[in-house]
């Protein structure tokens, strides 16, 4: 006899047969980046996937006060640093596959193997080609030098990648001098942090600032922006890899975990080792112009028209857990 089950997500009543294949999916990405590569899977696969889309934070908070009884297959998010608070959390459960560990370098994975990485992106410096020249920049750490004093833009330290990359700085220099970093960059701010990442890319091509530090998927963005406004601002901003002479860019990742409380841990793992393969890859890649992880996945044409370049190999799941010192460090400096 079939028995039927009732699903509750965002308040609407999803009943199918108990023998039917389906993932119940929390995800904090965007609809229009993710969805086009569910279609692609249930299409692949007959596994219905029923999505609920919400910020990290409200997430999280979901699925600690569900517990157990959370209807959460899979948790996906936009940051390591929210990836880790939900490991922490207790939220995630461990997952062993042979075909992510292929498809995702070490470097992009949590080593127990609660998240794995699904795309990535670097977080770099964007110049004013009228006033800087790239020979001016080299690393992170320069830009603490007094010579850009009033002239770089970046937002609030309430962003996950701002901490982040702090975070990373923390676990390369060390937490002592990763705070004099940010000591001196508050000192050579141009404005009070402002906007978002796309923000600070246009203020640098209005002439506020002279550099910006954004991730790179907005530049690209707004190089392929339908907005005329956008697309002229990114026309007059240059992109920047720093430390290449050294340890390479600070790298992130979107990325996902089983749940602990998963129902349907087989359809989650089979979803997750679907969104590390070759077509799912392909489609963060062009969607929204993110590095792929799967090293035989090509980048997108913008993407690969600011040539090679070295990516820090540190684990990011080193920025997760440094992420409290990061926090801690803003505070006492005054990034706001």
């Amino acid at each position: 006899m079939m028995r039927l089950l009732g699903l509750v997500l965002g308040g609407v009543m999803a009943v199918g047969a108990a023998a039917a294949a389906e993932v119940n999916v929390y995800s904090a990405r965007k609809d229009h980046l993710l969805k086009p590569v569910l279609d692609q899977f249930t299409a692949k696969t007959g596994i219905k996937v029923n999505l609920l889309s919400a910020g990290e934070e409200q997430l999280l908070e979901r699925l600690k006060s569900e517990g157990p009884g959370s209807p959460a297959d899979l948790f996906i998010t936009t940051d390591v640093a929210h990836l880790h608070k939900a490991r922490v959390a207790g939220v995630l459960a461990p997952t062993q596959s042979a075909e992510l560990d292929k498809n995702i370098p070490a470097r992009y994975r949590d080593p127990q193997g609660y998240w794995y990485g699904l795309s990535a992106r670097a977080r770099v410096v964007l110049y004013a080609k009228d006033r800087v020249k790239p020979a001016e920049l080299s690393t992170y750490e320069d830009l603490a030098d007094p010579k850009w004093k009033g002239r770089i833009c970046v937002r609030s330290s309430s962003s996950t990648y701002n901490q982040s990359l702090l975070a990373g700085l923390v676990a390369v220099m060390g937490p002592d001098k990763a705070e004099a970093w940010a000591k001196a960059m508050v000192a050579n701010m141009a404005r009070k942090p402002q906007g978002g990442d796309r923000d600070q890319i246009a203020a640098v091509a209005a002439g506020q600032c002279d550099l910006a530090i954004a991730n790179t998927y907005y530049f690209g963005g707004m190089q392929a922006s339908p907005k005329a406004e956008e697309k002229d601002a990114a026309a007059k901003v240059g992109i920047f890899f720093p430390n290449q002479q050294g340890r390479g860019a600070h790298m992130n990742v979107a990325g996902a975990g089983v749940t602990a409380s998963a129902k349907h841990k087989a359809e989650a793992t089979r979803l997750l080792e679907f969104l590390s393969g070759p077509e799912a890859q392909k489609t963060f890649a062009e969607a929204n112009n993110e590095f792929p992880v799967l090293p035989s996945a090509q980048a997108s044409p913008i993407v690969a028209a600011w040539g090679a370049f070295k990516a820090e190999d540190i684990n990011v799941a080193m920025l997760g857990e440094n992420n409290p010192v990061a926090v801690r460090i803003f505070d006492r400096v005054g990034w706001r």
